[in-house]
């Protein structure tokens, strides 16, 4: 979860973190439309998985929080709390 300048926040996927947060920064071709209009700013929250199966399904998850919800996570609440029954949570690790 990314932060951007008008405080909203971006939920995408990727395999490596600072490299994607330079892109959305950089607003090059490879960062993601959301981004180049709302100048991403920091790393918010992250999560580990196994695969990227297991990371899109948190991805589509996450994406449909309320804004509060996602502020909540940042702030440290667990998954669960919201996604319980969504998705298995004990099948990924915050990083960040």
């Amino acid at each position: 979860m990314i932060r951007c300048e008008d405080n909203s926040i971006y939920t995408g996927m990727t395999n490596d973190l600072e490299k994607r947060l330079k892109e959305h920064k950089s607003k090059s071709k490879n960062g993601a439309k959301y981004t180049k209009s709302h100048n991403a700013i920091k790393i918010e929250a992250a999560w580990k998985s196994k695969d990227k199966s297991l990371a899109c399904k948190l991805e589509y998850q996450i994406k449909n929080l309320t804004k509060n919800q996602k502020e909540n996570l940042i702030k440290g609440e667990k998954l669960s709390i919201y996604l319980h029954g969504k998705v298995d949570c004990r099948r990924y690790r915050k990083c960040i």
